[in-house]
């Protein structure tokens, strides 16, 4: 094991690298708030169908309890424009496990989490899980 002398953690230290590596940031990062809207009825799906025949509607499925999810998420929002013209669900799956289901019947895409689904003119036009989420182009979509 190599020890590290006290004049490198001095000149880490006086170098402001100490406080990035182990404080983080001096200044609060400003969080982004997405529009949105919950999703927790399965009578909520025949009005997102509605809905998508003037305006593009997404589904973002996430798993409360999923490493992976949660990442995809912060990356989803991170990236989002929030100049985009759709409405934005969330649907928590594990607290409504029932509108889960019927989100795949009804739009016949296979469960996966964290997923996200594009719906236009009342069909889904593109739908993706995990990392394909974030590479997907929505100005081609909407």
């Amino acid at each position: 094991m190599r020890l590290v002398s006290f004049e490198f953690i001095y000149d880490i230290y006086s170098m402001g690298l100490f406080n990035k590596l182990f404080s983080g940031s001096s200044e609060p990062k400003e969080e982004k708030v997405l529009p949105w809207l919950p999703l927790n009825t399965i009578d909520q799906l025949d009005i997102i169908l509605e809905k998508s025949k003037t305006k593009a509607q997404l589904i973002f499925k996430h798993s409360t309890r999923c490493g992976i999810s949660r990442m995809v998420m912060n990356q989803f929002v991170s990236a989002y424009d929030l100049e985009m013209n759709v409405d934005l669900y969330y649907l928590d799956l594990l607290s409504f496990r029932d509108v889960s289901n019927e989100v795949g019947y009804k739009f016949q895409v296979m469960h996966q989490s964290p997923q996200l689904l594009v719906i236009k003119n009342g069909v889904v036009v593109a739908h993706e899980s995990h990392g394909a989420i974030n590479e997907m182009d929505f100005a081609q979509l909407i």
